[in-house]
């Protein structure tokens, strides 16, 4: 799809806007004297529905603007991706706890951490896209990443390694420490304060480290996925982005059901191999060899099929087993190799 300059500025202009507005109704309206509020699960749900609903609007503009295959495109990338974030949440929620993150702040942790991930998909869209043009090639490599990522989430799943990381003693978060000393409290949510005439950083910080971190190692696994379904940069980027805005809500939203979506990884998995192989297939017929090539419709239906498998039988093994509760393995296992 040939995208204009023009439509590339006002696209990601609303998107700024959209996080501005976000953050001045969310997080402005703070008591100088009580400090941010708790994030409530009804105004969560809000917030999620209204990303979700303009997130599936900007589909139907697509469909009305480029067609059927294009819009096709658009949301089997915007429910991958969205699919991936929801199993970004499970390690965010596993930092916060690391760290002990006070639930007031959780949402601002969670909003730099939404700024950093834009960041660094932009980039990856970037250096993608350019690989892809320059050489069909280059599928073959994502493909791969994509299938060994996968093998990779269902082998820490089974061995659940999960619980045993240490998340506030990631490689990033000692180079930190090496730096500047760590105050052992919170101070609000400044991420730097002065102690004794020395400027010590706070846990805050250590969070944004380790988050930002996390995001790094989710990119590099969430675009080449992407790509395996649409290599327009426009349709990667926007579906990337709405998947992530509204994300801090969704987290607040799922956090009870943290502990029960644990089939999750299994569904990811699953999407992931389906996807490398698409990517190999597109590969070879590229390269002129007589193979079939599976198409977007198969891809949105088989997608949106595994999701719904793997959370309807989550919530069933939840409710089967009352007295044990699943353990939060879902996610973050994409995370393991980066730390």
């Amino acid at each position: 799809m040939d995208v204009p300059l023009w439509v590339w500025l006002v696209t990601i202009g609303g998107m700024i806007a959209i996080l501005v507005i976000d953050l001045a109704i969310v997080d402005h309206p703070w008591s100088k004297k009580s400090g941010p509020r708790e994030f409530g699960m009804k105004q969560a749900a809000w917030w999620a529905a209204f990303y979700i609903g303009i997130a599936i609007l900007f589909g139907f503009g697509i469909w009305y603007v480029g067609g059927g295959t294009l819009a096709g495109e658009y949301f089997a990338g915007f429910i991958t991706e969205k699919s991936l974030s929801v199993d970004n949440l499970f390690v965010f929620y596993l930092i916060m706890s690391s760290f002990a993150v006070p639930r007031k702040y959780q949402h601002e942790v969670l909003l730099v951490g939404i700024v950093i991930a834009l960041i660094m998909r932009g980039i990856f869209i970037a250096i993608g896209a350019q690989a892809i043009n320059a050489f069909s090639e280059v599928f073959y490599a994502f493909g791969a990443l994509l299938i060994f990522t996968a093998i990779k989430i269902v082998r820490d799943h089974v061995k659940q390694d999960e619980e045993d990381k240490d998340y506030t003693d990631s490689f990033a978060v000692r180079m930190v420490r090496k730096i500047w000393p760590v105050t052992d409290d919170y101070h609000g949510a400044k991420l730097m304060v002065k102690l004794d005439g020395r400027r010590h950083v706070t846990p805050m910080l250590m969070v944004i480290v380790a988050i930002g971190m996390t995001d790094l190692i989710f990119a590099i696994d969430s675009i080449p996925a992407i790509f395996g379904l649409t290599q327009d940069p426009y349709l990667v980027f926007t579906a990337n982005a709405f998947a992530l805005l509204g994300l801090r809500q969704l987290y607040f939203l799922l956090a009870g059901l943290m502990d029960r979506l644990a089939y999750i990884s299994w569904g990811l998995a699953a999407i992931m191999v389906f996807i490398g192989i698409k990517m190999i297939l597109h590969a070879l017929h590229e390269n002129h060899v007589p193979v079939p090539e599976i198409s977007t419709g198969l891809s949105l239906g088989v997608i949106c099929g595994v999701m719904t498998i793997t959370v309807v039988a989550s919530l069933f093994q939840s409710r089967s087993k009352p007295g044990k509760e699943p353990e939060p393995t879902g996610s973050g296992v994409r995370g393991g190799s980066g730390e």
